[in-house]
């Protein structure tokens, strides 16, 4: 689904004074406390904490209200059956995307041992993370339950739990990123019990399924749009692959249709998550049969990346392509949602100092990119969810996770505080040419993902930049 643009003139009621006026007493947007979803003391000290080393009042406020925004409007905590369980809105869509669920709580994770609440909750996410893959391996969103939703009637095997069933590799690659990182830091395996055994086992099949070499695989879609990208061609199977190693993903992590179904970037973080996956089962289960599978096939799409993801371009030699088919065709650009070419070190899949890497990075922030927009107010990439000259301030902080250059930095944080509208959030995305003209007045995985750009950066010294910052 598609959001409408919202003007910053259709928030009178929720932001009272436009733009930086509304900032001159810096008056938290955060909902009242006992109108908040959920309560963490470490995060509380940690805003703070940040808050005394920032010396620049308006990223101050912006880091304020963003870093709590998840927990703040979007976890839903309870227990069932005795055991945690928490299911996490999107923001403004009251559902639970396996890749944004997983992306909100992220920055929480490293301070689970500093209070057991939010310890509890971060296993409850987990857990509800497996569950949903065992519903359906398929599905990108879910409900909180069976109560069927506005896409029922999408040419797909729905199921009333399903929010959405968009086939997208990166929804299982999520899950396994945030339990294992839960596990490194807390040491809790608890998580890792039979229905996260029959998660994986899910994971394998869905991933195998999808390298295409018994012909079409199992999932197609359709759908009744004026949206190309909202549906698939070729009756629902969308454009033929070549069965070269490579893991077919029908849509983006935009929730957009792919082009060619190899989609480069998902396919490194399957790589990776796969290998997380093989440590788990190996150290805690001690399957080691089970272990051997996920481990031979990252080894089987990293080989295959290797051969069919790089193209020698013209002007920047060898790049990472953005979706190819084993064919010999590919898709030259990036999108803004992650994973996206730009982020793979972010996500850990590839080195920062990769040669085709940098190549690649010159190429996606440059206008050889045809979703990379630059205008009076900013520059970014965008991409075909949200159409021509709407920047996502996703990709920005992305170019600040993955920068090497202090100055590049400051740039990217400097326009991550003019472009938020005055309204000290974060936004979908915005028009590059006018930051009062953005999507999505309400969008969690953004916030929260600000707040730990900030964060990463004060870990890794650089503070001073951040406290350069007029």
């Amino acid at each position: 689904m598609i959001p409408e643009k919202v003007m910053a003139s259709d928030l009178i009621n929720e932001y009272p004074v436009s733009v930086r006026e509304s900032t001159q007493n810096f008056i938290s947007k955060r909902p009242e406390p006992s109108k908040r979803l959920f309560h963490s003391e470490a995060v509380e000290r940690k805003i703070q904490e940040v808050k005394t080393m920032l010396s620049n009042p308006y990223l101050k406020w912006m880091f304020e209200n963003c870093f709590p925004n998840t927990l703040d409007t979007t976890v839903h905590y309870r227990t069932q059956n005795g055991e945690d369980d928490t299911f996490v809105y999107t923001g403004d869509i009251h559902a639970m995307w396996l890749r944004d669920s997983g992306a909100q709580v992220w920055p929480y994770v490293d301070l689970a041992n500093e209070d057991p609440n939010l310890k509890k909750m971060l296993r409850g996410v987990i857990l509800r993370q497996f569950k949903c893959i065992n519903i359906d391996p398929f599905a990108n969103a879910f409900n909180d339950g069976p109560i069927g939703g506005p896409w029922m009637s999408d040419m797909t095997e729905m199921k009333e739990d399903l929010h959405e069933r968009k086939w997208e590799i990166d929804s299982l690659c999520y899950p396994l990123r945030l339990a294992y990182q839960y596990w490194k830091v807390t040491g809790d395996s608890s998580i890792f019990d039979s229905i996260w055994l029959n998660a994986i086992q899910n994971i394998l099949a869905t991933f195998r399924d999808q390298q295409r070499k018994d012909g079409k695989g199992s999932y197609s879609f359709q759908r009744k749009t004026e949206r190309a990208l909202d549906t698939m061609t070729n009756a629902g199977w969308g454009n033929p692959v070549n069965p070269v190693g490579l893991i077919a993903s029908s849509f983006r992590p935009s929730d957009d249709a792919s082009t060619f179904q190899f989609l480069i970037p998902s396919n490194f973080f399957a790589v990776t998550s796969l290998r997380k996956a093989a440590e788990i089962l190996k150290v805690v289960n001690k399957k080691l049969d089970l272990a051997k599978e996920c481990t031979d096939l990252a080894d089987e799409v990293e080989r295959a990346l290797q051969k069919y993801a790089i193209y020698n371009h013209p002007k920047y030699g060898k790049i990472y392509a953005f979706e190819v088919d084993g064919f010999g065709n590919h898709l030259l650009m990036d999108d803004a949602n992650v994973p996206s070419l730009l982020a793979m070190p972010y996500l850990g899949d590839i080195d920062v100092n990769d040669p085709i890497y940098q190549n690649t990075r010159r190429f996606v922030w440059s206008k050889d990119n045809p979703y990379f927009f630059k205008g009076k107010v900013g520059e970014g990439i965008g991409g075909p969810h949200v159409g021509y000259d709407m920047i996502w301030p996703m990709s920005i902080m992305m170019k600040a996770f993955t920068s090497q250059d202090d100055q590049e930095i400051k740039s990217c944080v400097e326009m991550l505080m003019k472009t938020d509208a005055g309204t000290g959030f974060m936004h979908e995305s915005f028009n590059k040419d006018d930051a009062t003209n953005f999507t999505r007045a309400w969008f969690a995985w953004q916030n929260t993902l600000f707040g730990e750009l900030i964060l990463k950066l004060i870990e890794d010294g650089k503070l001073d930049i951040l406290n350069s910052i007029k």
